[in-house]
């Protein structure tokens, strides 16, 4: 069944991406770093996984590390490049990039528009070096108020998917990962690490 705004909301994101950061706020970089911590490797280059206009990669490139956005969504990775960021064109499940090619991965906010959320951690996992990490920051839906974000996003016709740290987790370990759950609560963080062969 098609849905309202495509694979991935991909035609809601085009069509908002000139105003999107003035309404959404500025990625928690701390919360991404306390993910990074648990990577075996240092961590230098980041993909910005389904990142849009780039706000979590605008954080991480303030801290000191080099970020590259990948997205399905023209109009935001647009407003990437107007940033300054590196910026990719691509399907989530099928990454533009070679294996092993980056030390980190973060997903900000937005594993849950991913049409195959189990292709896109397996194809960020083949992406990140042995050592390096997978950092997803989600929202809980089995919270007050992740129940009411997951009703919103259905009442605008979003085809949003939530899980629960507990079922990230799991998805995560499926995938390859070594998972664990870095923060609780309605915005919750897990960390997946690429081990090491």
């Amino acid at each position: 069944m098609p849905t309202r705004f495509g694979p991935g909301d991909v035609g809601f994101f085009d069509r908002v991406a000139l105003v999107y950061d003035l309404a959404m706020p500025a990625a928690r970089v701390g919360l991404l770093r306390d993910g990074f911590a648990f990577a075996d490797r240092r961590i230098e280059r980041v993909m910005d996984l389904a990142g849009g206009t780039g706000r979590a990669a605008s954080g991480l490139a303030g801290a000191g590390f080099d970020p590259i956005v990948v997205d399905a969504s023209s109009g935001m990775l647009r407003r990437a490049r107007e940033a300054g960021h590196d910026a990719v064109c691509g399907d989530a499940g099928a990454l533009p990039l070679r294996d092993d090619t980056v030390d980190a991965a973060v997903i900000v906010d937005a594993l849950h528009h991913l049409p195959d959320p189990e292709s896109a951690l397996a194809a960020a996992r083949g992406v990140i070096r042995p050592g390096g990490v997978l950092v997803v920051q989600e929202f809980n839906p089995g919270t007050h108020r992740g129940r009411v974000l997951a009703a919103a996003e259905r009442f605008v016709g979003f085809d949003s998917t939530f899980r629960t740290p507990e079922e990230l987790c799991a998805s995560l370990s499926a995938a390859g990962f070594e998972a664990r759950l870095v923060r609780e609560g309605f915005g919750y963080v897990v960390v997946g690490r690429v081990p090491h062969p």
